[in-house]
């Protein structure tokens, strides 16, 4: 499973930290792997869109030290609170592959079954 980000806006410089083997089609898409991939994608996202920290937490009305922790790699991060920040950034996030595409999971019917 691959945790892929997409920005609106085009920032060729965000494949530089991305390893070489997920460069392949890079352009504003970043195969995120972990935490710290997670982080720095967000970072260079930010830097690029010329905010300093504090900015991007005021426009995703969370604190500093969430941005801050968020960048670092924090492992226990607020999965809603991270949400806002890619929204705060003009990105999306998407999943990929899974074993079912989500516009054919039973879930978004509310007919989602749990340990099954």
């Amino acid at each position: 499973m691959f945790l892929i980000g997409k920005f609106r806006d085009p920032m060729a410089s965000i494949c530089s930290f991305v390893p070489e083997r997920d460069r392949a089609g890079c352009g504003s898409w970043v195969m995120i792997r972990s935490v710290q991939d997670l982080g720095a994608a967000l970072r260079v996202a930010r830097k690029a869109l010329g905010l300093n920290q504090a900015d991007l937490a005021l426009a995703a009305g969370v604190g500093l030290r969430f941005v801050v922790e968020l960048e670092a790699g924090k492992p226990t991060v607020r999965l809603e609170l991270v949400l806002r920040v890619i929204d705060a950034l003009g990105g999306t996030l998407q999943l990929g592959d899974l074993a079912m595409p989500i516009s054919q999971g039973e879930g978004r019917q509310g007919k989602e079954t749990h340990g099954q």
